[in-house]
C-alpha cells in the first residue's frame, strides 16, 4: 500500500529554499559568462548573401549567438542548474498547492529580496546608479 500522506512543511520549506538557491546563486554566473563571452568568427556571416539581407543576418546572428553561448560551459552549466530550479518549482507547486505557494512566496522571496536590497546590495555603487532607489520604496 502506497503512502499518500503529505510531506511536512519542513520539506516544502527546504524545497523552496533549494529552488531559490538554484535561481539566485546561478544568475550572477550566467550574467558574467554572457558579458565576458567572445564568440569565434563565423565565415558564413561575412558572405554577401547574408550581409545583403537584413532578415538573414539577424537570423544567422541570433542562431550563432545562442549556439556559441550554449557551447560555453561557463554559461551552460549555471543555465542548466537555473532551469532545473524552474522544473523543481513547477513540480513543488503542483504538490504543495496554491496556499503553500502563496505563503512561501510572500514570506521567503519577498522578505529575502527586501533583506538583500537593504543589507547586502545597498551599496554606494547601486545607489549612485539608481538601482537601489528604483527597487525599494523610493528612499
Amino acid at each position: 500500500m502506497a503512502d499518500t500522506s503529505e510531506p511536512s512543511i519542513f520539506r516544502y520549506t527546504l524545497g523552496f529554499l533549494l529552488i531559490g538557491l538554484a535561481w539566485g546563486f546561478t544568475t550572477p554566473f550566467i550574467r558574467i559568462a554572457a558579458k565576458t563571452h567572445s564568440p569565434p568568427p563565423h565565415p558564413i556571416l561575412d558572405t554577401p548573401g547574408v550581409k545583403n539581407s537584413w532578415v538573414k543576418s539577424k537570423i544567422y546572428g541570433a542562431f550563432f549567438g545562442v549556439v556559441d553561448l550554449l557551447r560555453n560551459p561557463r554559461y551552460a552549466i549555471p543555465l542548466v542548474i537555473n532551469l532545473t530550479g524552474s522544473v523543481w518549482f513547477f513540480l513543488l507547486i503542483g504538490k504543495a498547492g496554491m496556499y503553500c505557494y502563496c505563503f512561501h512566496f510572500l514570506f521567503f522571496e519577498v522578505w529575502l529580496a527586501y533583506w538583500l536590497l537593504e543589507k547586502v546590495l545597498a551599496t554606494e555603487e547601486m545607489s549612485r546608479r539608481g538601482y537601489y532607489i528604483a527597487l525599494t520604496s523610493g528612499k
